[in-house]
């Protein structure tokens, strides 16, 4: 068995035959260890880069979501290939080389096997009429077969699920956000009988039932009914009831792809199979033939082989440590597993059924409110062994970690639901695993958070987003991120860094107490807040901060009554304040429209003032080269014209992009220009932690990007998708479905709420993405107060809106009526008059002007302190160019 890095001048060649989660995970931990000697080649049967599949179920309710897994660059390294239509038949041990479906032939050093499984199916009549769930195709099927029923049925479509396991009820949890009607059949007396008891089973049962559930237990199917046409319409049971169906999908679980290792009939296989299939493996991951290696579902370790992303990712990282000529081997399997069902909190771990020898369990179960929690430890109640919890799981995540270990305290305080509170405080041993997905322990947490080498550079690490980063916790399933953000915070704590929430050494509170404060006491200047909550004279934290708080709870200008010397640079001078001191203008254009006629007088401006021009990304016309001074000349003219300001300098609401829509384009569904100009004039002027971007779709080809915004909105048949939480920037981030199917009023009512609910807590200059991300209960959490209205404030929320909305002023129309406000915009205070002629330009290759370089400066044909353009030629400024 080769277990040695590459050395030779010759890379050695390592061909993974599959492109799933486990084969994924291996290129990345090769890549990550250094690629240097090797040439890895991935074959992968499907036509996409590789995705999670733990997350198919926002695939099946959003077909036009991005599951692909890490970053598509990666495969863009020249020792790091990616074969997509490849799927591997046959394996030649001989000749060290693998063929394809294709008929193309891959030779190999060292041949990783990763195929993972298909989707089990049933032997029953008219089972060709099922879907399955197990790739993208399956469930962009299922979908679009929904879609279709309902539209030609003219009702609620009966989809029913064969299946009570994990898959099975993601699937049926699926097809009830898709307006259908949910049943699931499943042969066990009661659900997920691999992880629960009965009495979770039956407490599971009852909640999913409450949310419109049908549920068919202890019984199986017989056959799939159809009509002449094909068309599906019931499921025969074994007790002789018939089910309605409209669609059937199969979700009983999954079978290894293990094809490659059987011998052809007749012939003896190189390699031990396991009685239910899968490869067997060593504790290292190897086959028994050299040089070949099974990772993830193949794989078959001590008789079992598993669905998990977690073993898969640990079998992946084995491989590449062994590679590489580490020593590195498999524990075995973690069948943790962690699950929100519609709003329903299922978690199972360790020896769930108490299967040890003088196993105790202590339980607690109130099948009134569908809560089962259930503790298995040692027979001396000291040592925890497992645990079940259904309807309450907040104690898993510091349970979790301290499987195997002595507990804190007495087993029944971590019994949530019996009125102990939350579980008591935990220290977690550095070996502890704190991501089971990812196999990341407490101590590797502590290294990157005290710059023991964790990290590259060993840079201690302090945001909870480069911690991810680092080490990969919390960035599969996310469930561990609570606990994530705790240890963070508590090593700070340890290592001397106060974990303080203080706006700034100026103000203890934070942005949202003191946003409460500031609203709850209706306080409007700065002098009053710091009298109240501040000392000393503020800083460029408060002061903005302040600034920014004051003008998003009401909307008189923003730079008097003494709050022009809070703002920034930008804000003081509402316009952007480029590299050479000049200004760029930025008019308001919503959702990209704009008439012929505008257009003229944005050109006509333009060439006036010798600005630069530039259509931005968010569909507006930029204006570059603009001196302070001249600010209110080239407002007047732009405001005269009916423009407004664009607000590009304030933290505030920049743009609203949108596509061409319904009224021209033949695939549109919804007129997106009308409502991308409707949320713009609505949210124009918004002041708010950071900038906001939106996004408006008129169909799920997503020409606006609308999932790359602080809110997007992508139209639909049936009315408006809602999506939250996205951005560019250096750390990109998807938008997160919040509601679907909308109408233009309810639209509008819970973007009310949601912006008016970030502006309200997130901290100083965060996203919507952080704040999300940071929220307890992320997206869950932020549905619960926006749609749900959880907390109760949906109506307050609403009314701060409907406040901005009613007083919202043009910023820089209101400047041109006071001779007092335009006195700020002079370069000299001393002499209003004097231009500033360190400012000089150049023509650039393009036809336009740019700032000189500071070597230009020095040059003869510069143009100093471009001037106004007169009407008449012989009145030119000497100074211009």
């Amino acid at each position: 068995m080769t277990e040695q890095t590459s050395t030779s001048s010759t890379p050695r060649r390592i061909v993974v035959a599959g492109g799933g989660p486990a084969a994924h995970r291996f290129a990345d931990a090769m890549h990550a260890r250094g690629l240097e000697g090797w040439q890895v080649t991935v074959l992968t049967e499907e036509a996409h880069l590789p995705y999670d599949r733990v997350a198919l179920s926002k695939a099946l309710t959003d077909s036009t979501v991005d599951l692909t897994l890490g970053t598509a660059s990666m495969w863009d390294h020249e020792s790091l290939t990616l074969q997509t239509g490849e799927r591997v038949v046959n394996i030649d041990t001989a000749a060290k080389s693998v063929e394809t479906a294709a008929g193309n032939t891959y030779e190999y050093d060292e041949l990783v096997v990763a195929t993972g499984s298909d989707a089990a199916r049933l032997p029953l009549p008219g089972a060709e009429r099922v879907h399955v769930y197990r790739t993208l195709e399956d469930v962009w099927a299922i979908n679009q077969s929904i879609a279709e029923l309902t539209e030609k049925l003219g009702r609620k479509v009966n989809a029913v699920t064969i299946g009570g396991g994990l898959l099975g009820l993601e699937s049926a949890a699926g097809t009830e956000q898709l307006g259908a009607t949910p049943v699931v059949i499943n042969g066990a007396p009661w659900l997920m009988n691999t992880q629960l008891d009965e009495g979770a089973g039956q407490a599971l049962g009852r909640l999913i039932e409450a949310k419109g559930f049908e549920v068919h237990g202890g019984v199986f199917p017989s056959e799939i009914q159809a009509d002449d046409d094909g068309q599906v319409t019931g499921v025969l049971m074994a007790d002789g009831r018939t089910i309605p169906a409209d669609i059937v999908i199969v979700a009983i679980g999954v079978k290894p792809r293990d094809e490659l290792f059987r011998a052809a009939e007749g012939e003896e296989s190189l390699f031990d199979l396991g009685p239910r299939g899968g490869v067997v493996i060593n504790d290292y991951c190897a086959t028994q033939v050299p040089g070949i290696w099974a990772i993830g579902e193949v794989a078959n370790f001590e008789g079992m082989c598993l669905g998990l992303v977690a073993p898969a990712n640990t079998m992946a990282e084995i491989v590449a440590d062994r590679l590489h000529g580490g020593d590195a081997t498999f524990p075995g399997f973690d069948t943790a597993t962690k699950l929100k069902l519609s709003g329903v909190d299922v978690a199972s771990f360790g020896d769930a059924f108490a299967r040890t020898e003088h196993a105790l369990e202590i339980v607690y179960a109130d099948p009134a409110r569908g809560v089962y929690q259930k503790i298995v430890t040692t027979d001396d109640a000291k040592t925890l062994l497992g645990g079940i919890f259904v309807g309450d799981a907040s104690p898993y995540m510091s349970l979790r970690p301290l499987l195997g270990r002595e507990l804190p305290a007495e087993p029944g305080a971590f019994l949530s639901a019996a009125g102990g509170g939350e579980a008591p405080e935990t220290e977690l041993p550095d070996d502890a695993i704190l991501c089971s997905c990812n196999n990341v322990t407490a101590g590797t947490i502590r290294d990157a958070v005290n710059a023991c080498g964790a990290c590259d550079g060993n840079a201690p690490v302090q945001e909870l987003g480069e911690l991810k980063g680092c080490t990969r916790a919390g960035t599969s399933c996310g469930s561990c991120v609570p606990m994530l953000k705790k240890l963070l915070e508590t090593e700070l704590t340890k290592s001397g860094v106060e974990v303080s929430k203080a706006l700034c050494e100026h103000i203890e509170l934070s942005r949202q107490e003191l946003f409460d404060a500031i609203r709850v006491l209706e306080l409007t200047s700065f002098e009053e807040i710091m009298a109240k909550y501040g000392t000393g004279a503020g800083c460029d934290i408060c002061k903005p901060t302040i600034g920014n708080i004051l003008a998003s709870q009401n909307s008189a200008y923003v730079l008097d009554a003494g709050r022009g010397t809070l703002q920034d640079t930008n804000d003081r001078a509402l316009a952007n304040m480029q590299k050479d001191g000049t200004y760029s203008v930025v008019p308001r254009i919503a959702g990209g429209e704009i008439t012929p006629k505008k257009l003229g007088v944005i050109a006509a401006v333009a060439e006036k003032y010798n600005l630069y021009t530039k259509i931005t990304g968010g569909q507006r016309i930029d204006m570059f080269g603009a001196r302070l001074e001249q600010l209110p000349e080239i407002w007047k003219e732009l405001v005269d014209a009916g423009f407004e300001s664009g607000q590009a300098y304030g933290k505030s609401l920049r743009t609203v992009k949108s596509c061409v829509g319904s009224t021209w384009c033949r695939f549109g569904v919804q007129d997106s220009v009308a409502m991308a100009i409707q949320l713009e004039l609505r949210y124009r002027g918004l002041r708010s932690p950071h900038k906001l971007k939106m996004g408006v779709s008129g169909c799920a080809r997503e020409c606006a990007e609308a999932r790359g915004k602080d809110v997007g909105v992508i139209a639909t048949a049936d009315g408006w998708n809602l999506y939250v939480g996205g951005n560019g920037g250096a750390t990109p981030a998807h938008a997160q479905l919040l509601a679907k199917d909308l109408d233009d009023e309810t639209l509008i009512k819970y973007i009310d709420r949601y912006f008016m609910y970030y502006i309200r807590t997130a901290d100083r200059l965060q996203r919507t993405a952080r704040w999300q991300e940071e929220l307890d209960g992320g997206i869950k959490h932020v549905e619960d107060v926006v749609v749900h209205d959880t907390l109760g404030i949906a109506e307050d929320l609403e009314a701060a809106m409907a406040k901005h909305v009613d007083t919202y002023i043009d910023e820089w129309a209101d400047t041109l009526k006071d001779p007092e406000r335009l006195r700020r915009f002079r370069s000299f205070v001393n002499a209003p008059d004097q231009k500033d002629d360190s400012i000089t330009f150049v023509p650039d290759e393009r036809g336009q002007m740019r700032p000189a370089t500071a070597e230009e400066k020095g040059k003869v044909l510069i143009g100093a302190s471009i001037p106004v353009r007169p009407s008449s030629p012989e009145l030119l400024d000497t100074n211009e160019v």
